[in-house]
């Protein structure tokens, strides 16, 4: 257990029965009344961000979670497959626990949040940036547009489809955020 006090970014907690991780806080000491502690919550299971205020003081249920390093091995019809680089066990997941799937390659690393009493994965994330190569995209006409930072489509060896810049060339690798799906750089 924990009070208000003990609040700070990245703390994991039991709200109503499911698991949140706090992403902001401000305690609040108005000029009269009580005082109390404004927050956003990110739900572990879905991602949603929750918005609660506690009073000064409250307790709060904490819960204990574990991050591992996993490697993608492969997809087949029920989901993802993945091992673990510290002793080779492999878990399989559901393809709705990671955003942004489609970005991922074979061999990738990715950062796991379990919870630690039950085992269970709550998140799957890919690296902020992931390198990959450009297999196909419309090549670039001089004169196709008057402003400097225009955009076209291409798909990635995953099979994704993000949008480059006119310079981008089939072949080339680039370096993509998997946060937002933009693109990066050119990697040489």
């Amino acid at each position: 257990m924990a009070t208000t006090a003990d609040f700070k970014n990245g703390l994991y907690l039991n709200f109503e029965g499911k698991p949140v991780s706090i992403v902001w806080f401000q305690h609040v000491k108005p000029g009269k009344g009580p005082a109390f502690v404004k927050t956003k919550l990110r739900n572990l299971e879905n991602g949603r961000i929750l918005e609660k205020t506690f009073s000064a003081g409250e307790r709060v249920e904490t819960i204990t979670v574990e991050h591992r390093e996993y490697q993608f091995l492969y997809k087949d019809e029920d989901g993802f497959n993945f091992m673990n680089v510290d002793d080779y066990e492999q878990i399989h997941l559901q393809e709705d626990v990671m955003e942004n799937s489609d970005l991922m390659k074979e061999g990738q690393t990715v950062s796991m949040v379990f919870l630690a009493d039950e085992e269970r994965c709550l998140t799957c994330e890919l690296p902020t940036y992931v390198e990959l190569e450009v297999t196909y995209t419309e090549p670039a006409v001089k004169g196709d547009t008057a402003s400097t930072n225009a955009l076209k489509s291409c798909t990635l060896e995953t099979g994704a489809e993000i949008m480059v810049p006119l310079f981008i060339n089939q072949g080339d690798k680039i370096r993509v955020n998997t946060t937002d799906r933009s693109y990066g750089e050119r990697v040489k």
